[in-house]
């Protein structure tokens, strides 16, 4: 996803660089572990939270703008995959973005900048939940046993 960014270039700059996403990053996890609304999205993720925290701090790196750190690391990723085995739907993503909105409101960001990111996660955060669905009710299957002859 890094490379389908619309973010301005100075966006990574803007929440403070590899600092300030970290911190994004961190408060999002702790407020996972925090809030009890959150909980159920927080049962989503591994016990240790520590490679989770590193890992969105890398991507977040490269999808706003600042070096591909992720991508450097571990390649490329389909985020879309990478969740399709969760059981997401509308509630899950948003309480995901919830708890995204108020990581933002506690950094210190421009309100202009929080509102953008937020409209910017929810593309993600939506492609993520129709995979999900479809994965869960399953894709029609074809077999050349439905073929009549």
């Amino acid at each position: 996803m890094e490379g389908n960014a619309t973010y301005t270039p100075n966006t990574f700059e803007m929440l403070g660089g590899l600092e300030g996403v970290r911190a994004l990053a961190d408060c999002f996890y702790d407020l996972m572990d925090e809030i009890p609304q959150y909980r159920k999205i927080r049962e989503m993720h591994p016990r240790n939270l520590g490679q989770t925290r590193e890992n969105l701090t890398l991507f977040l790196s490269g999808w706003l703008g600042g070096p591909p750190l992720y991508l450097q690391k571990h390649g490329s990723v389909n985020l879309t995959e990478l969740h399709a085995h969760l059981e997401i739907g509308i509630i899950e993503g948003e309480t995901w973005l919830a708890c995204m909105e108020e990581a933002l409101n506690s950094q210190n960001i421009p309100e202009d900048l929080k509102t953008q990111l937020l409209q910017r996660f929810r593309v993600p955060a939506e492609k993520i939940r129709v995979t999900c669905k479809e994965r869960r009710e399953g894709l029609p299957l074809f077999s050349n046993d439905n073929i009549k002859k």
